[in-house]
């Protein structure tokens, strides 16, 4: 049987062992197809991170893919039924480190614009693709900065769409129309060093740290919206100790994030957690990393289209969430752009044998081209 050009593109990228900041060859790749078509191409790297921003045509209003062609590890490659960077074909499904996030993406992306393009070769409108090769890694130098450039010279992208693996049990059945914000925390409590049989000539500071702790963890800090779940918070390490059973440790250390909604800013998290370390008379150091702040696409031009696209192609309806991790998205969407994330089924991505169907595959493209049509013919 023969093999459609998506998954003829997704096993071609799946074979480049893009390892999270390295693009191995996959950029290039993608604009000599885009090339072809008509769009101009700007390869964009900043420090280790390669980026591909193509353009076709001018005028407003401009649609975007947005993707990332880097991976994270594989892992032992041992563990692995068939190698992670060899493209292998088993009943029906592609297994390969990137095959759900997000090579197959990209891929139908690709083949959806060329099928779109062929039959619609003057859209009403642009298209573009902005894709980055460091969104597994610490998401400094890959989508953030290509906005910027884009901002700086007026560019403005009106809806984009982000081929991360929003799909629960099959594809389309959720699409993603925002994200929680994620600011994490790393904070060192200080006590005294000392023996353990003479507690009183020290402080420990896991003792002193622990009731503060206890009441930050069952904090309500707000009841979530329409669209979000309430904000959680999460110790994610507790490290503290010499190793010795006898020793009182002199400092705590304690790292921590919250994933959060509209309802409540970045700066009111970080005031409430100082305010009950204070209230417990503690002597702590508190480093804040803030990774990205909460968007939300609501109902609109390009989620309308998104749930009519995947009602054609796929024959049910598509649910909205803002459930799952950060995105790029969240570089995007303060622009002022519609953002909505559509993928393949998200079960295996970032796990051993990750994989992707080919049947759903190629609806995520008809899906994709389908988009365009209602966007843009």
């Amino acid at each position: 049987m023969s093999e459609s050009d998506t998954l003829q593109l997704s096993k071609a990228l799946i074979a480049r062992a893009s390892v999270t900041p390295d693009d191995q060859g996959c950029q290039p790749l993608l604009a000599e197809r885009l090339e072809k078509l008509g769009f101009q191409i700007e390869h964009m790297r900043f420090d280790d991170t390669d980026n591909l921003w193509a353009r076709l045509g001018t005028q407003a209003p401009l649609f975007t893919f947005a993707g990332h062609t880097d991976v994270v590890p594989t892992g032992p490659e041992t563990d692995w039924a068939t190698p992670p960077f060899e493209p292998t074909i088993k009943n029906g499904v592609l297994y390969g480190r990137g095959a759900a996030d997000m090579k197959g993406s990209i891929a139908a992306m690709v083949t959806a614009t060329e099928r779109f393009l062929k039959n619609h070769p003057s859209p009403n409108g642009s298209i573009s693709f902005l894709i980055t090769s460091d969104e597994e890694g610490p998401a400094k130098n890959g989508t953030v900065k290509v906005v910027e450039t884009l901002l700086n010279r007026n560019e403005k992208i009106d809806w984009c769409l982000v081929g991360e693996p929003s799909s629960t049990s099959k594809v389309g059945d959720i699409i993603k129309n925002g994200r929680r914000g994620s600011l994490g925390g790393t904070l060192t409590v200080y006590g005294q060093q000392g023996h353990v049989a003479y507690p009183h000539l020290s402080v420990n500071p896991i003792h002193v740290l622990s009731p503060a702790l206890a009441e930050i963890c069952q904090h309500s800090w707000d009841s979530g919206n329409e669209f979000f779940p309430p904000t959680t918070f999460q110790v994610s390490n507790i490290n503290s100790g010499t190793g010795a059973t006898n020793v009182i440790p002199g400092e705590a250390t304690v790292e921590f994030n919250f994933r959060f909604s509209t309802q409540v800013t970045d700066t009111q998290l970080r005031q409430a957690v100082e305010d009950i370390l204070n209230k417990h008379n503690l002597k702590f150091d508190l480093k804040w990393n803030l990774s990205g702040l909460p968007f939300i696409t609501e109902h609109g031009e390009l989620i309308d289209a998104a749930k009519k696209a995947i009602s054609s192609a796929c024959g049910y309806e598509t649910e909205l969430s803002t459930a799952g991790g950060t995105s790029d998205g969240r570089f995007i969407a303060p622009t002022g752009s519609q953002v909505v994330e559509i993928g393949p089924v998200n079960e295996s991505i970032h796990k051993i044998d990750e994989n992707v169907n080919i049947e759903q595959l190629d609806q995520l493209s008809d899906i994709y081209e389908n988009i365009l049509k209602n966007l843009l013919a």
